[in-house]
């Protein structure tokens, strides 16, 4: 199965429990954040205060900073309503500074009409703004996040309503129960679809997270 890289966009979509966050960690794990010459810094917005996001070693910064620029993990966590503003502004900055990764956990907390949001989906590819989205509710997301996605990675729903919204964009059969942590993965250009193992447990993770920030520091 290809991974996704330079300017593409990932869905991850799954209830809770269900492998979603794990996955979009492994997935975050693979990307070009640890080099710091030709690395790209990626921005990952927790609005959920996931475990797992708290030990992958990302600098944390305010929402009501600036967006770093250094190559790197960088992690902020907004309090959704109250930080609804500063997430558009940082969204924006990101756009105007280009070579970016984006990660955001829980999307639909953005809004479906956020209009920084829309534009890093709709305008980004051109400015190698790469963007891995999760949420447990498609139905509450942008659009733009599925009908700009590149690849689909799709786990167990409860709700027979998203399942049919995510159905009515790809052509494999999402709604085929999987054994646990599996997952529908789906390459939309080559319009072909394969059944995801479960990814890596979570010290594996941590412990690549570890090697290459290691690696990282030894280079600087």
């Amino acid at each position: 199965m290809k991974l996704p890289g330079a300017d593409k966009r990932l869905a991850i979509i799954g209830s809770t429990g269900s492998g979603k966050t794990q996955a979009g960690v492994f997935h975050l794990s693979n990307q070009d954040w640890s080099d710091p010459k030709n690395g790209r810094p990626w921005i990952i917005f927790d609005f959920k205060g996931d475990e797992l996001l708290r030990q992958i070693g990302a600098e944390e910064f305010s929402v009501r900073s600036k967006v770093p620029e250094r190559p790197g993990l960088h992690i902020v966590r907004p309090v959704p309503e109250r930080d609804d503003g500063f997430v558009t502004d940082l969204l924006w900055q990101i756009l105007k500074n280009e070579e970016t990764g984006i990660y955001i956990d829980e999307g639909y907390m953005v809004g479906t009409r956020n209009p920084a949001l829309n534009a890093c989906l709709t305008q980004g590819r051109s400015k190698r703004i790469q963007m891995i989205t999760l949420s447990q509710r498609p139905m509450w997301m942008s659009r733009f996040v599925f009908s700009e996605a590149d690849f689909f990675q799709v786990f167990r729903l409860n709700d027979k309503r998203d399942y049919a919204n995510i159905q009515s964009m790809i052509s494999v059969d999402v709604t085929k129960r999987l054994a646990e942590y599996h997952s529908h993965y789906y390459d939309v250009g080559a319009d072909k679809g394969v059944i995801a193992a479960p990814v890596p447990d979570r010290r594996s993770l941590i412990g690549k997270f570890q090697q290459r920030r290691s690696r990282r520091n030894k280079a600087l």
